[in-house]
């Protein structure tokens, strides 16, 4: 059942209706995915920082990839805090104007980098086993890119440049969207202490945050083609390669890489694609004058649709949790080093457990002793006087 948290001054037709979905759902899920995400997040940065020794260009690219996500872990509780709360906190409180000015813009363009470093990523794996020629031919997919782009493509010091840009890429993005709520769209919030933040103003945005989110979501296409191209090539070329019969003995290897990759281009699509294409649909009926708002309704027209909108940006920043499960699963050196560090702590404690074990046990037989001690002393003492008497 939906239920509008507005006062009753202000008009039934701009309130926004929630569900238990946004006041309940959603905080659970945020609350749930952190601690899976902050913990997978952490290993895997420790795995690869730590642990590998020489990296390379993909290591280069999974560790920027982890930062992002991390930042995305951190973004959970306020998210969390804010579907739950947001109703009862004014416009113009402290609360909203975090969630607007910091929350809104580092969640948003996080995102977007994650899915250039994701990008980055499956370019350097194209250029990494493309390039290699297995069969009686040059893989023709060595033709949509020149060679030197291939090669440096899996360079470390080029992984990091480009890494780096991508970092100052999404800081960039972030100052013009701060500046844009700042000076275009603070008119539309109500700074009235009695309208809630979680409102029309806040939810739909104006002109300015539909224009970065219309880019972003070009963007955002642009990247997912190139991701999903490059792996496909890939699978073409793997399977080029079996059929030739060239490596027959890395057969193996190969149905492990399609598979990796068909799991990641899963992930990616039912995590990241279903909120850009509702986010086109839903900036594309706000900015629709024609329809107008029933001023006898209950709830705002949107109210549905913002919800729906909110459980799919949930979605998508699951993806940032289940990347370390990934890992876990279809990489075996991730999978070692994980396996290790559990497996050591598990000794660490079983061996404290034995120390304090043997510990009381010493104690034990030094009560016992001074006990037995004591007793044959008493009775020597009790003969000795009895003989004195």
């Amino acid at each position: 059942m939906a239920v509008c948290f507005q006062v009753a001054q202000f008009n039934a037709s701009s309130c926004l209706c929630q569900t238990f979905t946004t006041y309940l759902v959603l905080p659970i899920l945020y609350s749930a995915m952190l601690p899976i995400g902050l913990s997978g997040n952490l290993l895997s940065l420790w795995v690869f920082m730590a642990k590998i020794s020489t990296k390379t260009a993909t290591h280069i690219y999974l560790i920027n990839l982890g930062i992002s996500n991390l930042i995305l872990c951190l973004t959970m509780p306020f998210n969390a805090a804010y579907y739950a709360l947001s109703t009862s906190w004014p416009a113009s409180g402290l609360m909203c104007q975090i969630a607007i000015y910091v929350l809104t813009p580092v969640l948003h363009n996080n995102i977007a980098g994650g899915m250039f470093i994701l990008t980055w990523l499956a370019l350097s794996r194209f250029a990494t086993l493309v390039q290699q020629n297995y069969g009686h031919r040059p893989s023709r997919c060595t033709k949509v890119l020149p060679d030197i782009v291939l090669s440096r493509l899996q360079k470390t010091p080029f992984a990091l440049a480009i890494c780096a840009g991508t970092w100052a890429f999404v800081a960039l993005g972030i100052v013009p969207t701060v500046v844009v709520y700042a000076t275009m769209e603070t008119n539309r919030v109500d700074n009235n202490s009695e309208q809630a933040c979680y409102s029309v103003p806040v939810e739909v945005g104006g002109s300015g945050s539909q224009a970065f989110a219309i880019v972003g979501i070009t963007m955002f296409f642009l990247c997912l083609v190139l991701v999903l191209s490059a792996y496909m090539a890939v699978i073409r070329h793997i399977n080029r390669t079996k059929i030739n019969r060239v490596i027959s003995d890395r057969q193996r290897v190969c149905t492990r890489v399609c598979r990796n990759i068909l799991v990641i281009q899963i992930v990616l699509v039912i995590c990241l694609l279903p909120y850009h294409i509702y986010k086109a649909i839903f900036i594309a009926m706000a900015q629709d004058d024609s329809q107008s708002g029933d001023l006898l309704a209950e709830c705002h027209r949107f109210s549905m649709h913002i919800e729906i909108k909110n459980v799919l940006l949930c979605l998508a920043v699951l993806r940032c949790s289940t990347d370390p499960i990934i890992y876990f699963l279809l990489d075996k050196t991730f999978k070692r080093y994980a396996c290790g560090l559990f497996r050591e702590s598990f000794n660490t404690r079983e061996s404290q457990s034995s120390r304090t074990m043997n510990e009381f046990g010493q104690l034990n037989q030094y009560d016992s002793g001074t006990m037995k001690h004591e007793a044959i002393s008493q009775s020597t003492s009790h003969r000795f006087n009895h003989e004195v008497e």
